[in-house]
């Protein structure tokens, strides 16, 4: 099952969405990408994020998920629930200093 990666600069010019939008359905149709994961830095993470909740509705086979390098919210919060997203095992033991880098890797290396 091949697997993509995203994580990206914090400014991203929206007008590289369709080139995006076209890669990932070339990857989707031609390639058999179909799990997908995607930080969450910045506005290039948000524009993978929108566009791969738009193609899961067109491919539903498909799989992606916002990986976290840490917990929502404040100690003592409630957590809401996000379905799209996933905090990996083993992160929780990471200094927050290099919770992302440890986070990115782990996200490569799926």
């Amino acid at each position: 099952m091949p697997a993509c990666t995203f994580f990206g600069h914090r400014d991203c010019p929206a007008c590289i969405r369709p080139q995006l939008r076209a890669v990932l359905v070339e990857w989707i149709e031609q390639c058999g990408v179909d799990r997908f994961y995607v930080g969450r830095q910045g506005a290039f993470d948000a524009m993978a994020r929108a566009v791969l909740r738009e193609l899961a509705q067109a491919y539903p086979h498909i799989e992606y998920a916002v990986v976290l390098e840490r917990m929502p919210g404040r100690a003592g919060q409630s957590i809401p629930a996000f379905a799209d997203t996933l905090f990996p095992e083993g992160l929780e033991r990471v200094p927050a200093r290099f919770a992302i880098p440890w986070r990115n890797t782990w996200m490569l290396t799926r």
